[in-house]
């Protein structure tokens, strides 16, 4: 069920949503959602969480404009490869080339809740950051390589050229100096269902798909090779 819908700057229309705790998906995963009272909505949802807690989560934007306070949603999920950062995390880089960073706050919640050390690298304006997380524009991604032990990144297809380059990818060659992955938005219309391939990501192993071989890949996985 739709408990609140929230607008927020830099986030964008929210939405809380109540459910059982094997619907809340992990960081990266995602649930396909519909309304039974929304007749005119073709397909259903994928909603991302954009915070968790007990007994549901705040799904990131996009959110069907139909969808109000007390509307009855059906879910199915979690679905997909969501991020596997280490269990001992100690130092955690997060890095956005997408208009919000929704889909990455869960993994600073988790990891400023273990008391890791949070660096944020994006060149989005940001409102209400906690202030243990240090910001870094993009251009210094690079320097996150060598000092975290876990990055994880998100970004639309076409932004996968920009990120090689910030990353300096010929210079680190076939692997990365930490363990990496990044969130690929794609459409996903069938949400693993039909196999439809409206949601191909091309990868160093073919093409696959966003929608259950994802929407998370491993980021070397992503870059062309040097």
């Amino acid at each position: 069920m739709v408990r609140e819908i929230q607008w927020q700057v830099g986030l964008g229309r929210t939405a809380w949503i109540e459910c059982p705790k094997a619907a809340i998906p992990a960081p990266g995963r995602y649930v396909m959602a519909w309304s039974p009272e929304d007749a005119d909505a073709p397909l259903a949802t994928p909603l991302f969480a954009a915070r968790i807690e007990a007994g549901g989560f705040q799904a990131a934007a996009p959110i069907p404009d139909a969808w109000e306070p007390g509307a009855r949603l059906e879910l199915r999920g979690p679905l997909g490869k969501g991020f596997t950062p280490l269990a001992n995390l100690r130092r955690l880089a997060l890095a956005s080339l997408d208009e919000n960073l929704a889909h990455l706050l869960p993994l600073m919640q988790h990891a400023l809740e273990q008391e890791a050390a949070v660096a944020l690298f994006t060149d989005q304006a940001l409102t209400n950051l906690p202030s243990a997380v240090e910001a870094n524009p993009l251009e210094v991604l690079q320097e996150a390589l060598t000092w975290a032990d876990y990055l994880a990144v998100d970004l639309p297809p076409q932004a996968i050229p920009e990120l090689s380059r910030l990353l300096e990818v010929k210079r680190v060659g076939g692997a990365l100096p930490c363990p990496a992955q990044a969130l690929v938005h794609q459409i996903m219309p069938c949400g693993a269902l039909a196999g439809c391939g409206a949601c191909a990501v091309e990868t160093r192993l073919g093409w696959k798909l966003a929608c259950n071989d994802g929407p998370v890949f491993d980021l070397i996985d992503l870059l062309p090779k040097g």
